[in-house]
């Protein structure tokens, strides 16, 4: 390594430690993390650390959480650490133009998406629920607008058919991981030319809403796979029944015809509830009734009576 610039990591969840951990174990100088405060998590709403922070701490780097990272005093304690560069994934808050001008490297994010498609904060969950074959990683200068900054490098990997936004993340959090690693020589050293974004070619993926979770089931049957795999584990997609929320865990999906409405529940049993979609079927495999835990259809139905030609979906 001809260089060894200070470096200050920011990013929050889990997708973040990879790239954290590779800096550390590949001799940088990480000198600061810059994470999001403790949340109250779970049904008890216990303060948690977000996983950023205990992995820092795990590796004694110091911490600091500020509520708004614009405001002024959180701008001169990170400027205060001399950050030569900082790296940042999924971090969570917009990066105020006074850091970005700090470190005399600039500032670089690991980004979950083949820029400049899927800028935005859930580029993994809108690439599966599109139905998208391939997504990456892509490493890029940041500027103040949204995921727009100049791409360094990029890699990209196939969605497999039985991928959901949960196997997606640990794929691409390790290759966010390795490909920061293989970038860092090349852009310290000043042999990488930027490549600016087409402007042209840029969607954008939104963090999850509530209203996003609802399953439609006029679409086809594989668009409701999708987006059943695209909100697994995490929010989980729902529907209704009989006037309360479902969550849907796992689907499969066929293009078998129905003359029913969809919605509507073609058979009950062992191997799961067939439902009609708009087109092709569905076959609800794990769920998740209001308060309980996720379970198999068939230890579902043990316990509760779904009759044939009930809808699902309906308010």
């Amino acid at each position: 390594m001809t260089e060894n610039p200070r470096i200050v990591f920011m990013g929050t969840p889990d997708f973040s430690v990879p790239s954290l951990e590779a800096l550390i174990d590949h001799g940088y100088r990480v000198v600061g993390v810059v994470t999001q405060p403790d949340r109250p998590r779970g049904r008890k709403r216990e303060l948690t650390p977000p996983p950023v922070k205990r992995a820092a701490e795990g590796r004694g780097i110091p911490v600091f959480q500020p509520e708004k990272l614009r405001d002024p005093e959180a701008i001169r304690t990170v400027l205060a650490m001399e950050p030569d560069l900082v790296v940042t994934a999924a971090y969570g808050q917009i990066v105020p133009q006074a850091i970005l001008d700090g470190p005399r490297h600039g500032c670089i994010n690991v980004h979950a998406s083949l820029l400049p498609k899927y800028r935005g904060g859930a580029p993994i969950h809108r690439a599966v629920i599109d139905g998208e074959k391939e997504t990456g990683i892509t490493i890029m200068k940041m500027v103040p607008e949204l995921d727009a900054g100049d791409i360094l490098t990029q890699r990209a990997i196939p969605i497999d058919e039985r991928d959901h936004a949960g196997s997606l993340h640990d794929k691409l959090s390790r290759l966010g991981a390795e490909l920061l690693i293989e970038t860092l020589p090349a852009f310290l050293s000043g042999r990488i030319q930027p490549i600016p974004q087409n402007e042209d070619l840029a969607t954008y993926a939104p963090n999850i809403r509530r209203e996003d979770e609802w399953i439609d089931w006029s679409q086809p049957a594989r668009k409701v796979y999708d987006h059943v795999r695209g909100l697994h584990p995490w929010p989980v997609a729902s529907t209704i029944w009989r006037g309360a929320p479902l969550k849907i865990w796992w689907v499969e999906w066929t293009d078998a015809a129905s003359d029913r409405s969809p919605g509507t529940v073609i058979a009950a049993g062992r191997e799961g509830i067939e439902v009609a979609a708009g087109q092709g079927t569905v076959r609800i495999t794990e769920l998740q009734p209001a308060g309980k835990k996720p379970m198999k259809a068939e230890e579902f139905l043990r316990g509760r009576r779904m009759s044939v030609g009930e809808r699902l979906g309906q308010r």
